[in-house]
């Protein structure tokens, strides 16, 4: 199972647009334009087909992460 496989069934599951995938990956501050994620979401004889690397689909689940569970909370400083 490749990396545009995995990113395919997350969409799937979450039922997310573009620009929800687009707002995601910004809450992890990486950019992506709409075009350029359609490309990952091709067929792989497609000629516009573009490979997913690790970097993005790391990037989206800790977007993704964010977007469901909402940020971490600031870790308090122990006193002794």
């Amino acid at each position: 199972m490749t990396n545009n496989d995995i990113f395919k069934k997350l969409r799937v599951a979450h039922k997310l647009r573009d620009e929800d995938i687009v707002n995601i990956l910004a809450l992890v501050d990486f950019r992506i334009s709409k075009s350029e994620l359609n490309a990952f979401f091709r067929r792989e004889d497609h000629p516009k087909y573009k490979e997913c690397g690790d970097q993005i689909l790391r990037n989206f689940l800790n977007g993704l992460i964010i977007h469901l569970r909402g940020p971490m909370p600031k870790k308090q400083k122990k006193t002794s």
